[in-house]
């Protein structure tokens, strides 16, 4: 080995080219982070498209595939996903923007239109999910649906479009842990680091975390509904245990700001809360006795479907009518003796008085 080889080995690699020598090229280092990205959003001309928001509408898109496909194999119509979430969508961003804003009211933006500011991030999962899930109990009840079958379809695709969401708190450079020195450790720019963790380069990328527990979540609720019997609402309720148990974990590592009482973040007890009475109403919902569910209906909401039977209510009443009316000329005319035909009563005494003379003929003496 030529002298100095061993200190060039350490830092490079050798190659043997003819009579080049010996040639040594720089190893490239892998980085021990994961790199913040450059930019939170791209121009489509005027229009400023941010990947907060983009991650979002795919997430809900794959939901609504997703929960679509779940439906229709409950026997029930995958249209009614469709207008479900033209109901559900709306009210999961408004709950979702709510809890936000009342639980972390310190990151709202100081402008006028910061409580709505939505694309700079700032969705309430937990406010989301209560919102959605009223506004979207009462559609179905329009529709004249159960329910309970339609939670247990749309519990993994939650998880999906939640998972997916979690790309835009990347984008974004929030939704991190603690600092970290492990080589899964996120980078953050100083101008997104909280007040005293500024000296740290490097967290925990919670966001990650979040993102593989969903996905692992959505595959297990899947799996469960297959292999296992849950009773209807079940799923659901261990959607709402399981998630709610990821964030005690999560909780415990996010140093963003939030509310804090008696030591603890707000949300901490919310996931408490959220994880115990999640697995007490998945216990319950599995001893109750199954009750009937109704998965399919016709295809316009309870309303239309008001105006629909009353109309059908009313044609048969009019037909009714139209027929008595061309039944009773017909029975009158019936009913109404023939013009060739005597009447019954002057029949009957011609009859008997024909029969009289032929006794009284029978009875006359002959003539000799």
């Amino acid at each position: 080995m030529t002298p100095g080889t061993g200190s060039r080995l350490a830092t490079g690699r050798l190659t043997q080219a003819g009579n080049l020598g010996v040639m040594v090229h720089p190893a490239v280092a892998l980085p021990q982070y994961i790199p913040s990205p450059p930019i939170d959003g791209f121009h489509v001309g005027p229009l400023l498209v941010h990947f907060y928001a983009l991650g979002y509408i795919i997430g809900i898109t794959l939901a609504i595939l997703i929960t679509r496909r779940r439906w229709a194999a409950l026997g029930g119509n995958p249209d009614v996903v469709t207008d479900i979430a033209l109901w559900v969508v709306p009210a999961g961003i408004i709950g979702g923007r709510i809890y936000f804003d009342i639980t972390t009211p310190d990151d709202i933006p100081h402008v006028w239109y910061g409580a709505f500011a939505v694309w700079t991030g700032g969705l309430g999962i937990w406010g989301g999910v209560a919102l959605a899930a009223v506004v979207g109990g009462w559609r179905l009840r329009k529709w004249g649906l159960s329910v309970g079958p339609f939670a247990n379809a749309i519990a993994p695709a939650l998880l999906v479009a939640q998972a997916v969401g979690r790309i835009g708190n990347y984008f974004n450079k929030e939704l991190f842990g603690r600092p970290t020195t492990l080589p899964w450790g996120l980078e953050i720019p100083l101008g997104y680091r909280p007040a005293g963790y500024t000296q740290f380069a490097t967290f925990q990328p919670s966001f990650l975390y979040e993102l593989i527990w969903d996905l692992a979540l959505a595959a297990l609720l899947v799996w469960l509904g297959h292999h296992a019997k849950i009773k209807y609402w079940g799923l659901f309720a261990l959607y709402i245990a399981g998630y709610s148990g990821y964030r005690i974990f999560e909780e415990s590592i996010r140093i963003d700001s939030s509310e804090y009482f008696f030591g603890l973040r707000l949300n901490m007890y919310v996931a408490i809360i959220g994880t115990l009475a999640g697995l007490i109403w998945f216990a319950i919902i599995q001893r109750r006795p199954e009750r009937p569910a109704v998965v399919r209906a016709p295809s316009a909401p309870a309303e239309s479907a008001d105006a629909v039977t009353a109309q059908d209510t009313a044609e048969p009443a009019d037909a009714d009518a139209e027929d008595s009316g061309d039944a009773a000329p017909a029975d009158a005319a019936a009913a109404a003796p023939s013009a060739t035909e005597e009447p019954a009563g002057e029949a009957q005494p011609a009859a008997q008085a024909e029969e009289a003379d032929e006794e009284e003929r029978a009875e006359a003496p002959k003539p000799s």
